[in-house]
């Protein structure tokens, strides 16, 4: 799909081309269609098909005719017809390929709105285009600030001057409808050229700016989502998510169109379970639906009046519990079915980080006043009474001790001399 060596480069462009995305082979490009039949010759006689599909800023594509013949292949840069005056596109796709492309989006070919192609774009007519592609940015952040003054609940998204510059398009996006007359005259006078305004979706202003989405990739809008089905929560729902506008909300503001991506599975697979609001009756009470898992194929439920001990049981168990219940009949209780189902406990990994002390490489904090203390008393003698503590604690003790050892052991010779009196006595 790429030209060759088309790789990322240190500023983000591409490497093969350097045209930041406009390549000559139209490989990339968001929306781009690979022409498959471009090896292949037409049978004898056949003319070409004479229409061509042309892609303009931010993937906008539209369908005209090559009324003059002109032979055209794709990556040409060619001036349309428009009004007034003419536009200057890329070419994306000639041949029959275009034949399908026009059906499978229902484009009639003798339809009057299709437009003519007037001739390869000259060199005078580029540099035009690229000096008014150019002026883009810098008019944005005026018109914004423009529409800001007049307090005009609106946004400006984008702007796409015309190929020969005569005329601008300003995108915006608005919840109520906007009265932008005075909006017009002032971006007339600011501006010098013909405006024109054209509201878009919050899904289609997504898809011409691009971005990146919670996923990690590039917004499905913008790369190759071309129609832009409603979505609503109601598939959160059957996907069994949270309903969360924060976590199910995408870049637009809108509900993810990814939550369609899935939905077919999920209601296919719902249709073996039994529905929530059914309840199970058993000899021990009735049992109401708290959790499912679809992708397991298990139910939790719980007796009323006991909603914090839950009981699983598999879906083929608690449709045959049903069925005995629609016969006016009960179970003994959902302990018998909860206790066939045995559980996996077993551990396919082990986590080696946590088995080990994240400080194990850390030095231990020694004490600085011992190393000052030890320092100090290095190198000198010990004084007299130093000496004399030593010399006491080596020889048994402290003399005061000693002191009162002495005395206590006198009084015990007086009392044991007096107890001997009174025994002779």
């Amino acid at each position: 799909m790429g030209c060759n060596s088309c790789s990322s480069a240190k500023d983000g462009q591409p490497k093969g081309c350097n045209n930041n995305g406009t390549c000559g082979t139209d490989g990339c490009n968001k929306l781009t269609v690979f022409d498959w039949l471009s090896n292949m010759s037409l049978p004898g006689g056949s003319l070409p098909f004479p229409y061509v599909e042309i892609r303009f800023k931010n993937g906008r594509k539209n369908f005209f005719r090559n009324t003059e013949n002109i032979s055209l292949n794709i990556g040409d840069v060619v001036a349309t017809e428009s009004s007034p005056g003419h536009d200057v596109g890329i070419v994306t796709l000639t041949g029959e390929l275009v034949r399908i492309q026009m059906k499978k989006k229902k484009v009639d070919q003798d339809s009057e709105e299709i437009k003519k192609i007037y001739r390869k774009a000259s060199q005078k007519d580029i540099d035009i285009w690229q000096k008014a592609r150019g002026r883009e940015e810098s008019m944005k952040v005026r018109a914004r600030e423009i529409a800001i003054r007049l307090e005009l609940q609106m946004k400006i998204s984008d702007i796409e001057f015309q190929g020969d510059g005569s005329k601008a398009t300003f995108y915006y996006t608005a919840e109520e409808r906007v009265d932008f007359r005075q909006l017009i005259k002032e971006f007339a006078h600011e501006f010098s050229t013909r405006i024109e305004m054209r509201q878009v979706g919050f899904r289609q202003e997504a898809a011409r700016l691009g971005g990146v989405g919670s996923c990690g990739r590039e917004l499905c809008c913008s790369t190759w989502l071309t129609d832009f089905r409603s979505v609503n929560t109601s598939a959160a729902r059957y996907q069994q998510l949270s309903l969360n506008p924060q976590k199910l909300a995408g870049q637009c503001g809108k509900l993810k169109c990814c939550l369609n991506y899935e939905l077919d599975a999920y209601i296919d697979a719902l249709n073996s379970f039994p529905k929530t609001d059914v309840k199970l009756r058993t000899e021990k009470g009735t049992a109401v639906c708290q959790k499912i898992d679809i992708f397991k194929g298990f139910l939790w439920y719980a007796y009323e009046g006991e909603w914090m001990n839950w009981h699983k049981i598999s879906v083929e168990d608690a449709n045959e519990i049903i069925a005995v219940n629609s016969n006016n009949e009960k179970v003994a209780g959902l302990e018998e079915f909860a206790s066939e189902l045995i559980e996996d406990t077993k551990t396919d990994f082990e986590n080696v980080v946590g088995q080990d002390s994240l400080t194990r490489f850390d030095q231990p904090k020694r004490n600085k006043r011992r190393n000052r203390n030890k320092r100090k008393t290095k190198g000198k003698r010990p004084s007299e009474k130093q000496q004399v503590t030593v010399s006491s604690k080596t020889k048994g003790g402290n003399p005061e001790n000693k002191k009162s050892n002495k005395s206590s052991n006198q009084r015990n010779k007086k009392r044991r001399s007096r107890n001997k009196n009174n025994d002779k006595a």
